[in-house]
């Protein structure tokens, strides 16, 4: 069997760097590579700016915030997503003055992931599930995205279209009747994942709570949900972004930390394998602390020992460099002893490739 059936992960996923250009609107930012259905988009120099992400299910023009528990905001006046083509997105800068995605000079992100293929389960015609959903899904990739209609009953389960056990979900309401945590679930956290979750939109260690997937792990075909308002609310919208690891091309573990001590930049920190080289990296500590979800990619400064880090969970401006990550051809090394990645304590990743560390010809990527 080949090592990995996607030679090129930037068909899939890839960020993409922008200035902004003083509210110029429409305007379009290209070189994704891809028609994107997921766009996270950050403002790295501002503080004063959510972290805004749309998809191409509930309409590009719907804002979520990762890093608040609002409700969907559309056609915003801060800016959105207007379209998206071939190659990238189109965004306006809205009515007001400070604009999400195109403000003064700022330098900006956006994250891009493709899913692509339409995807609708109706369970009383199929039997798969309980309740409907509809989406946009990637086998390929392993990604799919889906919403539904919570029914509020512990033990609902919903079709999330991938063929395969999800490692990640993260699920947010968005209908605006009450603001709701994002509920993210990762099979890598505790020895009984289904029965815990933790909140993207803060800091939070691990909660322990059945109303939220009902203590039940997923399988390939369904999620399952209890009855709690975050994940499935009565008569509320929902929107599910689902994973599975690829070979190659994601990856969704957990390691520990090795606290080793040391100058900045220069520290033998726990090495993690991935079996790519990373394009996109999300950590988050588990255990004896409050901890926030930092977040790297190759693009934002581009070389190791000084990789560049943004909060999911807050508008902060990123972080140009103390907490030293580099990246190999295959896997990621701490060169810091801070807490919050390298401690002698447990995390969780979340990883996506730029290039996998042997490609379906069995030839070696580009080592570091």
């Amino acid at each position: 069997m080949a090592y990995t059936t996607i030679d090129d992960p930037g068909l899939y996923f890839k960020t993409v760097l922008y200035t902004s250009n003083s509210g110029s609107s429409p305007r379009t930012i290209s070189g994704v590579g891809f028609q994107p259905d997921w766009v996270w988009v950050k403002n790295r120099d501002s503080s004063d700016f959510n972290h805004v992400a749309s998809d191409s299910v509930r309409g590009l023009n719907n804002i979520l915030q990762p890093d608040t528990k609002i409700a969907q905001l559309t056609n915003h006046a801060a800016g959105s997503i207007t379209s998206a083509n071939s190659d990238g997105f189109v965004i306006t800068a809205g009515s007001s003055n400070l604009s999400n995605y195109d403000t003064g000079t700022n330098k900006q992100v956006a994250w891009n992931w493709k899913a692509g293929t339409s995807f609708s389960n109706d369970a009383s015609a199929t039997s798969v599930g309980s309740i409907d959903s509809t989406g946009s899904i990637s086998t390929i990739s392993g990604f799919s995205i889906v919403t539904y209609t919570g029914a509020e009953n512990a033990g609902d389960t919903v079709a999330h279209g991938l063929g395969a056990v999800p490692s990640v979900m993260i699920i947010k309401k968005f209908s605006a009747s009450s603001e709701q945590d994002w509920i993210v679930y990762h099979h890598k956290n505790t020895g009984s994942p289904q029965n815990v979750h933790l909140n993207l939109n803060d800091n939070a260690q691990t909660e322990d709570l059945n109303t939220t997937f009902n203590d039940t792990a997923p399988t390939s075909t369904v999620f399952s949900l209890g009855s709690g308002s975050e994940i499935n609310a009565g008569g509320a919208s929902m929107v599910a972004y689902s994973f599975t690891d690829i070979q190659g091309y994601s990856k969704f573990g957990k390691y520990t930390g090795n606290n080793k001590s040391g100058t900045a930049g220069d520290v033998d920190g726990t090495f993690i394998y991935t079996g790519f080289k990373i394009a996109w990296l999300m950590v988050k500590r588990l255990t004896n602390v409050n901890a926030g979800w930092h977040m790297w990619d190759n693009k934002r400064n581009g070389f190791n020992n000084h990789n560049f880090n943004l909060l999911a969970d807050e508008s902060a401006t990123e972080d140009d460099g103390n907490f030293r990550v580099d990246f190999y051809s295959n896997g990621f090394k701490w060169r810091v002893n801070d807490s919050v990645v390298n401690a002698n304590e447990e995390y969780i990743y979340f990883a996506f490739a730029e290039s996998p560390q042997v490609n379906s010809k069995g030839v070696p990527n580009n080592a570091e």
